[in-house]
This record gives C-alpha cells, sequence and structure tokens, in this order.
C-alpha cells in the first residue's frame, strides 16, 4: 500500500483499509449472531447432552462478555481505519489490540491444522481438544467451523489494519538493528525484565510440552480424558509462543541479533507474551465458577501455570511499553535537536 511522506493513506491505502474493515465486519457477524440467539434462551447449535445446557447463569455471562469482546473487534476496526483514530491514546489503542493478538493468535496458529488432522482421519475439530459432534458434544460440529472460521478471518483482517496504523503512527519506533540499540540508563533494568520474563515463560513452556507429549502430569481428570491431538496441539502452540516470549525480550534486552530488524523480536514479543497472558486469564476466567465436584475445576499446576502466564504477559508488556515510550522520548529529542541544528 502507498503512502504519502507525512504517514497518511493515499486514497488507494483508504479503499484497502475499508475493504478489510468489511471484512472484519462482516467475519464478526456470525458469532454474534450466535451469542445473541443463545442469550436470548435459544439452543441453536447446543447438542441435548451438552454441558453448555447445564451452565445456567455463568453460561449467560461469558455469553455476555465475549459478545461485548467481539463487540470491541468492530470498534477497533473504526478505530484503525478512520482519522479520528489516529487521535486514540496509544496505550488506548495498543492495550485492546495486544489483548485480541493472544486471543487470535493460537487459533490461527492451531484450528486449521487441527482442521486438516480431522478431515483426514473423517472426524470434526472444535477446537479444545475433546471430540466434536454427537449428543454428548459442547457444540455442534458446524458451530465450530463457522465460529472458529470467523476467529480467523478477524485475526487476519485486523491484524493487517493494524499492522497498516501502527507503520504509519509508530513505525519510527522500531526502525533500525537489534544490535545498534543504544546503551541507556535503564538497561540493566530493561535486562533483568527481560531475564525475569525469559525464566518465567520456561514454567509454561515445560507444562504445556509435557502435556504437548501425552504426560498427564497435573492434569485434572477431565482434562486428561480429552488429552488427544487436538489437544496436544493446542498445548505445543503455547510451547512455541513461550519461546516466541524468551526470545523477543532477551534480543531486545541484550542488543542480540546483530543486524536483525528491531521489528522481528519486538513482534514476536508482543504477540508471545500475549497469546500466553490472555488465554492464561481466558483458563482461569472460565473455571471461577467451578465447583469442588465440577470437572472443569483446574488442579494446583494448572492454575499456576495460567498464573504464570498471566505474570509473564503483564511484565512483557509493561517493560515493553517502557521501551517504546523511552524510544519515543530520544527519537523526538533527536529530531528536534537536529531543526535547531
Amino acid at each position: 500500500m502507498n503512502s504519502s511522506p507525512a504517514g497518511t493513506p493515499t486514497v488507494r491505502g483508504n479503499r484497502t483499509r475499508a475493504a478489510l474493515r468489511t471484512v472484519t465486519l462482516a467475519a464478526c457477524v456470525p458469532y454474534l449472531s450466535l451469542k445473541l440467539a443463545w442469550l436470548s434462551g435459544s439452543r441453536v447449535g447446543i447438542p441435548a447432552g451438552s454441558a453448555l445446557r447445564r451452565d445456567g447463569n455463568s453460561l449467560m455471562t461469558l455469553n455476555a462478555l465475549t459478545v461485548l469482546m467481539d463487540a470491541a473487534v468492530i470498534v477497533l476496526a473504526f478505530l484503525l481505519t478512520r482519522p479520528w483514530g489516529r487521535r486514540v491514546p496509544s496505550w488506548l489503542m495498543a492495550l485492546p489490540m495486544w489483548c485480541a493478538t493472544g486471543l487470535l493468535a493460537p487459533i490461527i496458529v492451531v484450528f486449521p491444522v487441527q482442521t486438516l488432522f480431522a478431515l483426514v482421519r473423517g472426524a470434526a475439530a472444535d477446537g479444545t481438544g475433546s471430540a466434536a459432534g454427537g449428543p454428548d458434544g459442547l457444540l455442534a460440529p458446524w458451530v465450530w467451523g463457522l465460529v472458529y472460521g470467523g476467529f480467523i478471518v478477524q485475526g487476519l483482517a485486523l491484524g493487517t489494519l493494524f499492522v497498516l496504523y501502527a507503520r504509519d503512527r509508530w513505525g519510527h519506533l522500531w526502525r533500525g538493528r537489534t544490535g545498534g540499540l543504544p546503551v541507556t540508563p535503564t538497561l540493566p533494568a530493561r535486562q533483568s525484565a527481560a531475564v525475569a520474563a525469559a525464566v518465567a515463560a520456561a514454567l509454561p513452556a515445560a507444562v504445556h510440552g509435557l502435556w504437548a507429549s501425552g504426560q498427564g502430569v497435573g492434569l485434572s481428570a477431565a482434562r486428561l480424558a480429552g488429552q488427544d491431538f487436538d489437544a496436544r496441539l493446542n498445548d505445543a502452540a503455547y510451547v512455541l509462543f513461550a519461546l516466541f516470549t524468551a526470545v523477543g525480550v532477551l534480543a531486545v534486552g541484550f542488543r542480540r541479533g546483530g543486524r536483525t530488524p528491531l521489528l522481528l523480536p519486538l513482534a514476536a514479543a508482543w504477540t508471545g507474551s500475549a497469546a500466553l497472558a490472555c488465554w492464561g486469564g481466558w483458563m482461569t476466567l472460565t473455571t471461577l465458577t467451578a465447583t469442588a465436584a465440577d470437572p472443569r475445576l483446574p488442579t494446583p499446576v494448572m492454575s499456576l501455570t495460567y498464573a504464570v502466564q498471566m505474570i509473564v504477559g503483564m511484565l512483557v508488556a509493561v517493560t515493553g511499553a517502557h521501551f517504546l515510550a523511552e524510544r519515543h522520548a530520544t527519537t523526538r529529542a533527536a529530531s528536534e535537536a537536529a531543526r535547531c541544528g
């Protein structure tokens, strides 16, 4: 896409963004329609023996929350494509996009592989690690394909819009190479935070790695019973995101990578930390209403893993925000000095 020298999109660029916004909005329709139908009392797509029919108020609350989350995607699509979106405070744009990245990235990575495997074995992927279909299934097979397919389209379209937006508004912050980052007074603190995040990320990486290899260490009985290929693939993805996080923060903190563009480790840390934190938070949230006899109740190992994932994500997010703020101040000072000189 072409841009003007000032970073303002051209007519062609505006048309591209408008098209991507339309795609994003259209991809939200199936999910929102289903959720609103369920909130109104419909049970379309929910088999008669599904545990969702027995969840009562907790299910209604989660449905309402997810409607708001998908509605936020619609708001973001407009913020990323309208002129007034450039006036939104940076944190107010970056935080929900970080959350959206974290929730959608694992689906984009994992669900297509699960679907391909399901086609080979003649079954249906459900994205959760348990068998889809049947009277006791969580949801009807077509629901998984419709919803997760919509999520993938949302993620790709919204992600592209954010890349274009971020390039225009903040592109100066990640110009250059990792090896060329300046030594600043905050470097030791940034290095300490990078080490802490990388070490902490090792725990969820190790635990999810064990689960991905078929080990049942620390799993509840219900989770162990559903530990099939789909579930192991989900866990393998979290190992990958933990690796992204560690490599990204260490490369930036210790200026490693030589001539590697700074954008690459920043993108790795952004995506990896968001996926760990947001899904750790979501898995914790969905079990808050579980009773002692509820099969969804997580074990101490599971709860610890999810908690550490959230800690890693928050640590990387705060450190990254400070790093970028420092970069912004430095580049602005250099620009003003050049004008005065």
